[in-house]
């Protein structure tokens, strides 16, 4: 498990018609809009999909408002499929994220507050709305709990973090500690906030300064006396604009060394020129405003993504984020030619990944301050664990034309050979680790668990697995069954996954292959481990699942379900992935039938859980 002390509650994405009911102007600069509509209750979709009531538990929740683009009347709207949503491109659905401020399940009233802050398609239709006015939102996706084990709260945000502060607050638990920092323009910008006990707020003016510009909030942390005044370990919750929180993220990290995993850090804004229609300057033109991440993302032609990749193998996201600038000194710090890294910048400039307002001076643009996300670096980085996944699609005509995997062929040896190697194995369960939270949570809730006290686990995400259920179903016993390499990996992990001992010791770690019976138990769960074997070792595998069980023992099977019918370019690059990587691919729902029979088995009953994924629940053919 990734060492997170905030629980995750994964919710079905679901979409939703609400309407304005009242609109509050809580300050010159905050506007405060209630929503209702019988829709936050339980409802069928007009797809027929039965959706939950509306949900919020976490402080920093966030729904997705889908305006109409300007000069509309009707939004483009994403499709309601069971669990989840289908965005389609052309055009894409306009969604735009805001905290939830308040949710009453009682009265079904929804609060959103939208700060006045520069130029915004939904900040323009709020301060342009009616009651009665219409407006569809789309989740949570998901809400985090209070953070749990540390001693203390540091708390730092603009203006657009405001919401889940001050939401934070109204909920604060008894007993515990804080420091909150909240950078506002002036002192007429201060907002009505809770005051609880053992929480301390600072305003932060910046004088009529422009938002994104000052660095108020990090020199108020560099002065601040609260290591002294708060002992213990901290858990910092960052929020505004990207470069600021970037640079607070940093300093807590690398200064005052505080674990990466207790610094939750987002950009809730890039400040940058906004281009508005002509005939209206308060709304920005689609057209000439791309998404920082869609920018980055639609770099599709051979150069961009392997130059991405080159320059974040010499490091120099980072160093340019630091201030380093020119191509000399980049150069000198990461060991490079000088004249080669300047060629490399000055493409990197050329498709915006880089800014500069004067000659060989560099900056990362919107788009480029992707390249220091942790989860990017792991695309792009020669040695992270998507990159050398990805190494496979080199491949893809020879497995086409075979069938089977093509690893070996690119890089000389199989995937399985890789994961040997203890290294890379610990990068992988970490990565997988970080993902699975937002299946296993609600896997574990799932109603097909009911009654079962002794479970086999396969899969890649089995810490997660196991701390789920040990959380939602006390007294499971769970036996992982892992390689050596996953197993060692697992079991120093465990304490961390689990920290309540007596759950603990309910979790058993196996090394053995997952071809070996699985030993005897009520079910045997399999998690996206079936995606990674051809259909007849995948049949070979649930044969030996069952062959040390008792005739009421249970098959459980969760993993990607294509259907060609609403197949989208990230499921079917899924697919391809796990072709060239394994000869395998991921599979319909008829063909998973056509394994579960080949193996046995047939299909007791089917059960969709978090974001739309399938849960098979098999029983023996007579």
């Amino acid at each position: 498990m990734p060492k997170t002390s905030r629980a995750t509650t994964v919710y079905p994405l679901t979409l939703r018609e609400l309407q304005v009911a009242r609109i509050e102007d809580v300050s010159p600069w905050l506007r405060r809009v209630t929503l209702v509509g019988d829709q936050l209750g339980a409802f069928t979709s007009a797809s027929g999909h039965p959706q939950p009531a509306f949900r919020s538990e976490g402080f920093d929740d966030s729904v997705r408002l889908h305006p109409a683009y300007p000069g509309e009347t009707e939004p483009v709207l994403p499709v309601q499929k069971d669990g989840r949503l289908e965005f389609g491109k052309d055009p894409r659905p306009l969604s735009k994220q805001y905290t939830v401020r308040r949710f009453d399940p009682q009265l079904r009233e929804l609060d959103i507050d939208f700060v006045r802050h520069g130029t915004g398609v939904a900040t323009t239709w709020a301060y342009r709305a009616k009651p009665g006015d219409r407006l569809h939102i789309s989740g949570p996706p998901a809400a985090h709990g209070f953070p749990a084990g540390a001693d203390w709260l540091l708390v730092l945000g603009d203006e657009t973090a405001l919401p889940a502060i001050a939401r934070l607050l109204d909920e604060w638990p008894a007993g515990r500690q804080a420091l909150v920092f909240i950078e506002i323009a002036d002192d007429g910008h201060r907002a009505p906030l809770a005051a609880p006990p053992g929480v301390r707020v600072t305003w932060l003016p910046r004088g009529g300064a422009e938002a994104g510009t000052t660095t108020v909030l990090l020199d108020a942390v560099r002065d601040a006396e609260w290591w002294t005044s708060y002992p213990g370990q901290p858990y910092a919750w960052l929020a505004g604009e990207t470069g600021t929180v970037r640079d607070l993220r940093r300093y807590l990290v690398e200064e005052r060394g505080l674990p990466k995993v207790d610094v939750e850090f987002t950009g809730y804004w890039k400040r940058a020129d906004v281009v508005t229609l002509a005939d209206d300057p308060a709304v920005p033109d689609p057209d000439k405003n791309p998404e920082a991440f869609d920018k980055l993302h639609e770099l599709a032609e051979l150069l961009p993504p392997l130059a991405l990749r080159a320059a974040v193998a010499l490091d120099l996201p980072d160093r340019i984020a630091r201030g380093v600038a020119t191509p000399a000194d980049l150069a000198a710090q990461v060991g490079a030619d000088p004249v080669a890294v300047g060629k490399l910048l000055r493409y990197l400039h050329a498709i915006e990944i880089l800014e500069s307002d004067q000659p060989e001076q560099y900056r990362l643009s919107p788009a480029g301050d992707y390249l220091l996300h942790d989860y990017v670096i792991e695309v792009l980085h020669p040695d992270g664990v998507i990159a050398r996944q990805e190494l496979a699609f080199a491949g893809l005509a020879e497995s086409v034309r075979t069938g089977r995997a093509a690893y070996a062929s690119v890089t000389g040896r199989d995937f399985a050979a890789l994961r040997r190697e203890q290294w890379f194995e610990d990068r992988m369960a970490q990565h997988v680790a970080e993902v699975a939270p937002y299946l296993t949570a609600p896997l574990a809730a799932a109603e097909a668990f009911v009654g079962i006290e002794r479970i086999v686990v396969h899969s890649d995400g089995a810490g997660s697995v196991a701390q789920a259920l040990t959380t939602e179903r006390p007294g499971t016993r769970i036996t992982i069954v892992a390689l050596p390499s996953h197993a060692t990996w697992l079991k120093a992990d465990l304490p961390t996954s689990i920290p309540d001992e007596p759950a603990r010791t309910l979790v058993t770690v196996l090394e053995q292959s997952i071809f070996e019976p699985s030993p005897a138990a009520d079910a045997v769960l399999f998690v996206k481990a079936l995606c990674q074997l051809p259909d007849r070792d995948a049949e070979y595998a649930l044969r030996q699942a069952v062959a040390a069980q008792g005739p009421d023992a249970r098959v459980f099977v969760v993993d990607d379900v294509l259907d060609p019918a609403e197949l989208d370019e990230h499921e079917a690059e899924a697919d391809l992935l796990n072709l060239t990587l394994y000869g395998s691919g991921n599979r319909t729902d008829a063909e998973w039938r056509t394994r579960f029979a080949g193996a046995g088995l047939a299909v007791a009953a089917t059960h969709t859980v978090g974001w739309g994924f399938t849960l098979y629940e098999l029983t023996r053919i007579n």
